[in-house]
């Protein structure tokens, strides 16, 4: 009996994975969205773009990025950044009208929770999109988690001021009631990681 559950479970499963990506495959760039705001960050969410050397906003940092102060207009959604921050979380992303509302974990965002060492409440967070995971098909959520957490890591993505979080950011928040994050800003997507394990060396 067990093993006749465990068939059928496998068989629901891999059906949901199937039409998970036909879903994905056929979404647009504005998602399944309704509300404006959604509708005008998704497509900045689903950039596939490499972001070349001239794109890099050097003055982006880990340090810049966590400071406090009101960051709605501190960067430019046009650029991209390069920081080395400490992995403190790896999980899978919710079920979001970017993605049109996938279910199964390999066509969700991975979600990545930056410090400057060490655990925080108010990490940075970073997302590696399921458009990118097809051209690095080890960016899935349990690979990125066993290669990452706990280290130093290296991430290149682009730009973006997620102001669905301006609510639940340090920065941005009013009444800070549910506040669980530093910035609405994100390296969003990554388009780049790289272990280093070596803490990044502050500017005089």
């Amino acid at each position: 009996m067990k093993l006749l559950y465990a068939a059928i479970l496998l068989a629901l499963t891999s059906i949901a994975f199937a039409d998970d990506a036909k879903i994905l495959a056929s979404c647009p760039l504005q998602g399944d969205a309704k509300q404006a705001e959604a509708r005008a960050l998704n497509p900045l969410k689903r950039r596939m773009a490499v972001p070349q050397p001239a794109d890099i906003d050097k003055s982006v940092t880990l340090e810049a990025m966590l400071a406090p102060g009101d960051d709605r207009g501190r960067w430019s959604e046009q650029r991209a950044a390069e920081i080395t921050a400490y992995v403190m979380d790896v999980k899978v992303g919710g079920i979001e009208s970017v993605n049109c509302h996938t279910h199964s974990p390999l066509y969700r965002d991975t979600h990545i929770e930056l410090t400057a060492g060490g655990s925080s409440p108010e990490p940075l967070i970073v997302e590696v999109t399921p458009q990118w995971r097809t051209q690095h098909p080890d960016w899935t959520t349990p690979a990125l988690r066993r290669r990452l957490l706990g280290h130093w890591v290296r991430f290149t993505g682009w730009l973006m001021f997620d102001a669905e979080h301006a609510a639940e950011s340090r920065n941005t928040c009013t009444r800070c009631t549910h506040v669980w994050r530093a910035t609405s800003w994100e390296l969003h997507p990554v388009t780049a990681i790289e272990v280093t394990d070596v803490m990044p060396v502050k500017a005089p």
